[in-house]
């Protein structure tokens, strides 16, 4: 486990080595969120590295990661425990083949931390090896409103009550991050509890920064039109628009097809690496992709 970075530019440093290129406002509020033990809110559209930026921490600072992935109708007890029914249906019915049996007891062994099944939020705040974990509460838009207020509640106090085994709190806090792609806004009373970054789609150095690190294999120049044409893409009507992620993506299959520069034919046979709609496939055939892909290369500046 590494200490907490003391620094910005070793909180950018940090970031890097783990593979994870940022700018310096977004390793500003990581730094803080790090040093003051604040949760730390990350919006922005989808695959432009908010999730990454737990993992990369995760990494980083040898810390376990635990991922609560949200989604329509996640309630409390999903994301806290549930109690395994099954193991404790068996131990009822062992009971009852033996005469005798402390009913009370019983009943003590079958509510205990044996028969606990820990979902995220509870595994986040029971002692971890190696530090408090990162917790990641991803995509927080998904859910409904009344679990937004039941996570206030349990990041205000880092606890949660367990009616058979009674409250439970984490000795040390998690590093918390909550990423949102926006579909909805969430309520400013759990964002008031965090600090707060939106995270934009990068610049085209920036950008290459990430194809460098996280795609290597790439040469300089597939690289350079890759970032060129997902940028020019970006400026289209689409439905999704590619992120980062797309992008990687991307640059590593054209170095499994051995491209060594970009073309009409290759763009459009590996355009479902890029794109996720069919919708916007298919806006891209015929001479639309040749357009796009000079327009592309004559915003490049000579390498």
């Amino acid at each position: 486990m590494r200490a907490i970075p003391k620094t910005i530019d070793e909180t950018q440093a940090l970031l890097g080595d783990a593979g994870y290129v940022c700018g310096r406002a977004l390793a500003t509020v990581v730094f803080l969120s790090l040093k003051l033990g604040r949760p730390l809110f990350l919006e922005g559209e989808a695959g432009v590295g908010k999730t990454e930026i737990a993992k990369a921490l995760s990494a980083a600072l040898g810390r376990r990661l635990i991922r609560l992935q949200c989604y329509e109708g996640l309630d409390a007890a999903s994301a806290v425990y549930e109690w395994n029914f099954a193991a404790q249906m068996v131990a009822i019915r062992t009971a009852e083949a033996v005469e005798g049996t402390d009913r009370e007891a019983l009943t003590e062994e079958l509510f205990s931390d044996r028969y606990l099944i820990r979902r995220p939020l509870l595994e986040a705040m029971s002692p971890q090896d190696g530090g408090a974990p990162i917790l990641l509460i991803d995509e927080l838009d998904r859910t409904d409103e009344p679990f937004e207020a039941f996570l206030l509640e349990a990041l205000s106090d880092f606890q949660v009550t367990i009616p058979e085994l009674g409250t439970i709190r984490a000795e040390a806090p998690p590093v918390v991050i909550l990423t949102s792609n926006r579909t909805r806004e969430v309520h400013d009373a759990l964002k008031r509890r965090c600090l707060y970054h939106w995270v934009d789609y990068p610049d085209f150095d920036r950008e290459m920064e990430i194809l460098r690190a996280r795609a290597p294999e790439a040469t300089e120049t597939l690289s350079r039109e890759v970032v060129a044409f997902v940028q020019r893409l970006r400026k289209e009507d689409l439905f999704k628009t590619p992120g980062v992620a797309e992008s990687i993506d991307w640059a590593k299959c054209l170095v499994a097809l051995d491209a060594i520069t970009l073309s009409p034919e290759v763009i459009a046979d590996t355009l479902g690496a890029l794109l996720k709609y069919q919708d916007d496939i298919q806006k891209l055939h015929g001479s639309e992709v040749k357009k796009l892909l000079d327009e592309a290369r004559a915003g490049l500046a000579p390498a």
